[in-house]
């Protein structure tokens, strides 16, 4: 509840929240993270586990928002110089051949953005469990992460169509339903990485 508090406040403020919370993901992921180690050795939980990452490896984890923030911006700086182009050529053209160009051109804005999304994901998956829990420094974590999810492609692309039908099912209750879908993904995330990097 408190993390979708967060990010709904954020979303609220034109362009600054939604950079804050690129900035902010790995450190707000990081506290779920560690709240899922507390719950598999059984301790107590408490709300102010969401806000761990702001007392342990606080630097590593802002570094890697930043690098997730620059690589978001360039992939959204990109689908948007597909889209304009497109759209610029087919007002130019202004026929039924320019509104052909125009959607094609949104239509390559969109699948370059997935396509130059997808690597920077898999190199963020796993980075802030490797820097809160084995200190790995944020470039080698962000590389062994996008190699862990190489490695495993096909198990998480099983696991991103698991989780994007859970979200369309947790969406209809009025969005009530990410309130438990949030922990599972978190418990999930903490239990790929314990069966990747370090029953591996």
């Amino acid at each position: 509840m408190i993390l979708i508090v967060i990010y709904l406040g954020l979303a609220i403020v034109p362009w600054i929240g939604q950079l804050a919370a690129h900035l902010l993901s790995p450190i707000l992921a990081a506290g779920m993270l560690l709240a899922a180690r507390k719950a598999v050795e059984g301790q107590a939980l408490s709300a102010s586990d969401v806000f761990a990452g702001f007392e342990r490896s606080t630097s590593p984890l802002a570094t890697l928002g930043l690098a997730y923030l620059a690589a978001m911006l360039l992939v959204v700086g990109v689908a948007l110089l597909f889209a304009g182009g497109g759209v610029a050529g087919g007002l130019a053209i202004g026929s039924a051949t320019g509104i052909t160009l125009a959607l094609s051109g949104i239509l390559l804005a969109g699948g370059s953005w997935l396509a130059l999304s997808l690597p920077v994901l898999m190199a963020l998956w796993f980075a802030p469990a490797l820097v809160v829990f084995n200190e790995v420094p944020p470039a080698r974590a962000l590389a062994a992460s996008f190699t862990a999810c190489l490695k495993n492609t096909f198990v998480l692309l099983v696991y991103a169509l698991i989780v994007l039908v859970l979200a369309f099912l947790a969406a209809l209750p009025f969005g009530l339903g990410f309130l438990v879908l949030g922990p599972v993904v978190a418990g999930s995330m903490y239990a790929s990485y314990r069966d990747i990097f370090i029953h591996a």
